[in-house]
């Protein structure tokens, strides 16, 4: 018997758990004007991009068309209980890379800072709290909505063989 409810649940609660890291440092670092060994380098906020994994029909899961289908086929549908697109099958989500944000650093003026430039201008990390607070809550919440997945399940599974 296959539990691809309980893998796709723990795909999606270790991204999460790599996005609320991800935030966390970049929280930390809202101040950071220096590398790790003392040098003057500004941190830079970085960012979670997430991929869905599938798999091609074809590669282990059943061809009949059981479920609704909607048309056009090109929009997802379900096919089984699962929800496909173009032929696939959904197996969770997996980090695809954490990478550095685009925004501009910020520049302050504040000449009693330690890295001020001569016009007493110090760079400081593109990171906003507030929108870093956001991105934390809503991580937090997407993994528990896959521990909720996950604890509903298993009480219908456990429902299932009492009867």
């Amino acid at each position: 018997m296959s539990f691809n409810v309980f893998d796709i649940a723990a795909t999606g609660m270790h991204a999460q758990r790599i996005k609320m890291d991800t935030v966390s440092s970049n929280i930390a670092n809202i101040n950071t004007t220096r590398d790790e060994f003392g040098n003057k380098s500004v941190y830079h906020k970085k960012q979670v991009n997430f991929k869905e994994m599938a798999i091609k029909k074809g590669f282990g899961f059943p061809s009949g068309n059981v479920g609704v289908e909607f048309d056009p086929p090109t929009e997802p549908y379900l096919r089984g209980g699962i929800a496909f697109k173009d032929d696939t099958i959904a197996k969770g989500v997996m980090v695809e890379s954490i990478t550095d944000a685009d925004n501009p650093t910020k520049i302050i003026y504040d000449p009693s800072h330690p890295d001020a430039d001569e016009n007493g201008y110090v760079e400081l990390p593109n990171v906003n709290v507030v929108e870093e607070m956001v991105n934390m809550v809503n991580a937090s919440r997407a993994y528990e909505a896959n521990v909720s997945l996950a604890q509903t399940t298993k009480a219908m599974i456990q429902s299932a063989m009492n009867i």
